[in-house]
């Protein structure tokens, strides 16, 4: 992989993690004068400053010379706080159930799981917190259109309302930087992926 397409933490005005872009990205906004870098001791730079720094292990080559690649920016004139509002999507219910079946405990790969109605929409369920969670397509078939006493199964856990946002704990684990340590312990941002539809 490029380094120019490795990850960089984005911070608001207020050094609240907001995003996740690409080094590609990062050095544009840095360049343009929208955003700044922000090293280890929590100095920040324009770009002009940022580049005549000592590159370290991961550095962009340019033509005379060579950068030191940002691993998070500040944007200088943005205050979007993150919200705390968790949004009731299929990515945020997977990620608060783990990819696991809340029925046989097993966890899948999110192509072999589907959402569940504990109490299905056929007897009055709705599409809540409270009422939705993982299953694998073979939990799925067993259960049917009963409820899991009905069928004999047993929920793992009760589902409910997470007050967290998981989209930050899971992107930010997939590839973390030291440099983004200091800025992750009270994370709690929204993120942008679709809202099911409440019945």
């Amino acid at each position: 992989m490029s380094v120019l397409n490795t990850k960089v933490l984005v911070l608001n005005r207020s050094y609240l993690p907001i995003h996740v872009t690409s080094v590609r990205r990062a050095m544009a906004l840095l360049y343009q004068d929208i955003a700044r870098a922000v090293d280890e001791q929590y100095r920040i730079f324009d770009f002009a400053s940022w580049s005549h720094l000592a590159a370290e292990e991961d550095a962009i080559g340019l033509v005379n010379r060579v950068i030191r690649v940002p691993r998070v920016i500040l944007l200088i004139a943005y205050d979007r706080i993150p919200r705390r509002y968790v949004r009731f999507s299929r990515f945020n219910i997977y990620s608060r159930d783990r990819n696991r079946c809340q029925y046989c405990g097993k966890g899948f790969a999110r192509s072999e799981l589907n959402l569940d109605h504990v109490v299905p929409r056929s007897k009055g369920g709705t599409s809540i917190w409270e009422n939705v969670v993982c299953s694998c397509h073979r939990c799925n078939r067993l259960k049917g259109g009963r409820t899991p006493s009905e069928a004999g199964m047993r929920l793992i856990r009760m589902p409910r309302r997470p007050q967290w946002t998981p989209f930050m704990a899971e992107t930010f684990s997939m590839r973390r930087y030291k440099e983004w340590l200091p800025f992750l312990s009270a994370v709690d941002a929204a993120y942008w992926n679709t809202e099911l539809v409440a019945d």
